[in-house]
């Protein structure tokens, strides 16, 4: 997972063989656009040829604008990615739902609102959130989300119950300061 630019920034030379056999690649798009971005994208080539999931996060709405809307999306689509997340506003500015088809879904997270799921065939679900008791710290909710989902997808879930399960995750995250989960005295991850 190379969720943001600080020690993924550094990742140069980086053999094969360390990024063989994993069965996810969460990508972020601050990665792709840095010094990192040819090691990342061996790793999703290496992902796609062994079968295993690419996933690639939007990441902000600065960085669409930086790289310009249509470059962004070619540069994602270029990945193959089975699986993009954005949030309502980075999916507008880069028509990031334009991406959907076949072997590509894309995720739109709109805070409150349901979160969009786009499939192959213009193929449309949505699933709504339950709120969350109180929001204390929304940072992480966006990584949360994607760990809550991708373990799902890794579990057979269908998307529709990946998000629910992204959705739950990020609950926790936002009622929790400081991008974390309480754990027990043994590091387990508590309800």
């Amino acid at each position: 997972m190379y969720p943001d630019r600080a020690a993924a920034a550094e990742l140069a030379d980086v053999p094969d063989a360390w990024l063989s056999g994993a069965a996810v690649y969460h990508l972020s798009a601050y990665s792709l656009t840095g010094p990192s971005r040819r090691v990342l994208c061996r790793a999703a080539e290496i992902a796609r040829a062994e079968g295993a999931i690419v996933t690639i996060d939007a990441a902000s709405v600065a960085l669409i604008d930086s790289v310009g809307a249509a470059a962004f999306r070619a540069l994602i689509g270029t990945l193959q990615p089975t699986y993009v997340f954005a949030n309502g506003v980075e999916a507008d500015l880069g028509s990031l739902r334009e991406l959907a088809g076949p072997g590509t879904t894309v995720v739109v997270k709109n805070g409150m609102e349901p979160t969009e799921i786009h499939a192959a065939g213009n193929k449309l679900s949505t699933v709504r959130i339950a709120p969350a008791d109180e929001v204390r710290d929304t940072t992480g909710a966006g990584d949360a989300f994607a760990a809550g989902f991708l373990t799902a997808i890794l579990d057979n879930a269908e998307p529709v119950e990946a998000v629910k399960a992204g959705h739950s995750l990020a609950r926790r995250a936002l009622t929790q300061p400081g991008a974390t989960l309480t754990t027990d005295e043994e590091g387990v991850v508590r309800d």
